[in-house]
């Protein structure tokens, strides 16, 4: 969440203006030098004085202009048109010059287009606009030769057409590293993602651990005195019960969706997977009963949190209560990493079929960087949320700052799991 720099001033101008600077310099040059300034003894064969006397002359080079800025519009949005716009203005201006070759001056702004129709486009596309260019010389090598010109200097169509093949070159590289880059930044998304899924398989392990041994005390404890105390021994297999119910219901909750991470286990290691397979000690996983201590320990290190609780607070089932702190945790950290707030405000609601979290600062990021940290924090937290059915929302607000959302569908026994077990035990107590 850290504030973008400015991008370079190469990719702050469109391709465009680009191609229009590099084509309308070269198109005005010999205009201005050769026929609107006063006459001297510099003379060009080329571009003469007398060669735009004619009115078709005159007509057809401000044809050739429009075609010209008009691709240079188009070349962004409809790039194949802009791009067949462009080279036929430069043909339609070396008519007007009646010329018998093209300048290879005019023709830097067909290689600049093709750079970037090659650096867009794919590489079939590229190829024949790269093409295009090049079909384009022979006419005018074929034009002399039938016209019989006889012309005693070096021809200029080889030398153009390797500007055509070095301005595809380098279009095609760039197209192959922007790719490249594409593709790590989605096998780095993805290896987020599994590193994700197994650390709450970890955090599920030790969860359905916990509770075991839960049952295993409470189940021993009640074998003890079923006979000396009937009632212990009853609250006992209904604290059992509760555990047992609620374990499994995280299970079946979380097992199905965690299958794809497994199917994927045959890939290449690396190393935040490795890191992920690492076993975690045998202990409870961190809650919302941990908020409190996190906001302290946030405020201590310079930010302050403040905790607002909505609704009627009970508990919750294991993953939900493990995913709801993970993603305050996660939320606040990048609050004290990167968005130079000095403060930020959690809230979390307690409803009757879901539990809302909010955190929201006053901040200066940006969603695009939070999603692009090495951390890849926000992948990881929608990860969760989409896991167990829930809505994440992360991105700028309208005032200011940031503001990360989520809302966590609460299974219908969650709701009455306290009723249902008093209700439970008042009528074996009757019983």
């Amino acid at each position: 969440m850290s504030v973008s720099p400015p991008l370079p001033l190469l990719k702050r101008i469109s391709p465009g203006l680009w191609v229009g600077l590099v084509w309308f310099a070269a198109a005005l040059g010999p205009l201005v030098k050769y026929v609107l300034m006063p006459p001297r003894r510099e003379y060009s064969l080329d571009y003469p004085r007398q060669g735009l006397d004619p009115l078709s002359a005159k007509l057809l080079l401000a044809i050739a202009f429009a075609l010209v800025l008009t691709g240079c519009v188009l070349l962004r949005r409809r790039t194949s048109l802009g791009y067949g716009l462009l080279l036929a203005g430069t043909v339609a201006s070396t008519l007007a010059w009646r010329q018998d070759e093209i300048p290879p001056a005019q023709y830097l702004g067909v290689d600049v287009a093709l750079c970037y129709v090659a650096a867009v486009r794919p590489r079939r596309s590229s190829l024949i606009a790269a093409g295009a260019a090049l079909a384009t010389l022979p006419c005018y090598v074929t034009l002399r030769l039938g016209l019989g010109i006889q012309d005693s200097g070096v021809i200029p169509e080889p030398y153009i057409a390797l500007t055509v093949v070095i301005g595809w070159l380098v279009g095609n590289s760039l197209r192959q590293s922007q790719l490249h880059t594409e593709e790590l930044h989605t096998q780095a998304a993805s290896q987020a993602v599994t590193a994700e899924r197994l650390r709450i398989a970890r955090e599920m392990h030790d969860t359905v651990a916990h509770s075991i041994g839960i049952i295993a005390l409470q189940a021993g404890a009640a074998a003890r005195v079923i006979e000396t105390q009937p009632d212990k021994a009853r609250e006992a297999m209904i604290a059992v019960e509760k555990t047992g119910r609620e374990t499994l219901s995280g299970l079946r909750r979380m097992l199905g969706a965690l299958r794809q991470a497994d199917r994927d286990a045959d890939r290449e290691p690396d190393p935040a997977a490795d890191e992920a397979r690492k076993p975690a000690p045998l202990h409870p996983a961190a809650g919302l009963a941990d908020v409190e201590r996190l906001a302290t320990t946030t405020t201590a290190a310079g930010v302050r949190v403040e905790v607002w609780w909505q609704g009627r607070r009970r508990p919750l089932p294991a993953d939900i209560d493990l995913a709801a702190f993970r993603i305050i945790q996660e939320s606040v950290t990048n609050v004290v990493r990167h968005s130079g707030a000095d403060s930020c405000r959690v809230t979390i609601g307690y409803g009757e079929d879901e539990l809302t979290i909010e955190v929201r600062d006053r901040g200066k990021g940006t969603c695009a960087d939070a999603e692009h940290d090495t951390g890849y924090g926000l992948i990881g937290m929608r990860e969760r949320i989409t896991l167990l059915h829930g809505h994440f929302t992360a991105g700028p607000r309208r005032g200011g700052g940031f503001l990360v959302a989520a809302r966590l569908p609460l299974p219908a026994a969650t709701a009455t799991a306290t009723t249902t077990a008093i209700e439970t035990k008042a009528e074996a107590t009757a019983g």
